[in-house]
């Protein structure tokens, strides 16, 4: 690979504007934090949602 293969690097302001339209196309693909920093649902909810959503023929 020769030095005209690599590719340039980009602008400062560029490469912000590349991004921010790049977000404004795709949206955020991944969260700032993850479900465990956030807290999320207490685990007797999601247990309840199970019961409450359980098959008849799994049993009462």
């Amino acid at each position: 690979m020769t030095k005209s293969d690599s590719p340039e690097p980009a602008d400062d302001d560029a490469a912000v504007k590349r991004r921010r339209r790049l977000a404004e196309v795709f949206g955020d693909v991944l969260p700032e934090t993850t479900s465990d920093e956030r807290g999320g649902a207490p685990e007797g909810d999601r247990e309840a949602w199970y019961r409450e959503n359980r098959p008849p023929h799994h049993g009462g």
